[in-house]
């Protein structure tokens, strides 16, 4: 019974820290997009009529 609920435990910890991997990752490469973006709407700023 108790390995049962080792295995559990063991397969949701492993899944938590994928997860928290993944969005990390994500984060952090779609704050580099934002920035990218950013710097060029202001490079480009006089061109930008409204």
């Amino acid at each position: 019974m108790e390995e049962k609920v080792y295995k559990t435990m063991n397969g949701a910890g492993a899944l938590n820290i994928v997860l928290g991997v993944v969005s990390l990752t994500v984060g952090v490469v779609s704050g580099v997009l934002l920035i990218i973006n950013g710097a060029k709407l202001l490079a480009r700023k006089s061109n930008i009529l409204f």
